[in-house]
């Protein structure tokens, strides 16, 4: 029978999705916030919102990774 080693803690597994929930909603909705004052300085063009909240979403997918390899321990596989 296998030894359990340090990475098979269920917290961790429940930290890491707590950890990637939360970097995504807090990154659309700083996208969501930004594009909203842009737009409204731009005289109310809702393009400006729906590109905040794209870059939110593509900061917070680069965030995602980043957190995943620290997680992994850096390995490509």
């Amino acid at each position: 029978m296998k030894s359990p080693s340090s990475n098979d803690n269920p917290w961790r597994a429940v930290a890491l999705v707590s950890a990637i929930g939360a970097d995504l909603v807090v990154c659309m909705l700083a996208g969501f916030w930004v594009g909203r004052l842009v737009s409204d300085w731009q005289g109310g063009q809702p393009i400006w919102l729906v590109v905040g909240i794209m870059v939110g979403f593509i900061v917070g997918v680069l965030s995602v990774i980043l957190i995943l390899r620290k997680y992994t321990g850096g390995s490509n596989g």
